[in-house]
C-alpha cells in the first residue's frame, strides 16, 4: 500500500509505462481518505467551508487548496493512463467519461478489469 502510494507520487508525469490493479486503486483511495480528512482539519480550523471568503488570508488557503487539487489531477490522470496500458488499452480511452454516466461506469469497469500479460507497455511503473 505504502509502495503503491509513493509509486504514485515519483511517477506523476509518467504516461508510457502500466500499473496494475494494487497500484491504482491504493493511491485513489488513499488520496480520497487524505483529502477528506485535510479538507475537514483546515475548515474546522478556518471555522468556515474552504470556498467562503472573508479574508485574504482565505484567499490564500482557498488557491492554495486548488494548486493541491491540480497536482493530485495531474497525477491521477496519469495514474489513469498506465492502469490502461495494463489492460492494453490506448491513454485515450480516458476520455470515454465524458460520455454521461456510461462513459463512467464503463471507465469504472476498465479500472477493475486484470491485466494483459502480453500489453504493448512492456514496463511496469516500478521498473522504471
Amino acid at each position: 500500500m505504502i509502495k503503491s502510494y509513493g509509486e504514485f507520487w515519483s511517477h506523476i508525469f509518467t504516461f508510457n509505462a502500466k500499473a496494475n490493479r494494487s497500484q491504482y486503486w491504493w493511491p485513489i483511495i488513499l488520496n480520497y481518505i487524505l483529502g477528506g480528512i485535510a479538507v475537514t482539519i483546515v475548515e474546522l480550523a478556518m471555522g468556515h467551508s474552504l470556498n467562503t471568503i472573508y479574508t485574504w488570508g482565505d484567499w490564500y488557503i482557498n488557491d492554495i487548496a486548488k494548486l493541491i487539487v491540480l497536482i493530485v489531477w495531474i497525477g491521477t490522470w496519469s495514474l489513469r493512463v498506465r492502469r490502461l496500458h495494463d489492460t492494453n488499452r490506448s491513454g485515450w480511452w480516458i476520455l470515454i467519461e465524458l460520455i454521461p454516466l456510461l462513459g463512467t461506469i464503463w471507465f469504472f469497469i476498465l479500472m477493475i478489469l486484470p491485466g494483459v500479460s502480453n500489453s504493448r507497455w512492456s514496463r511496469n511503473q516500478s521498473q522504471i
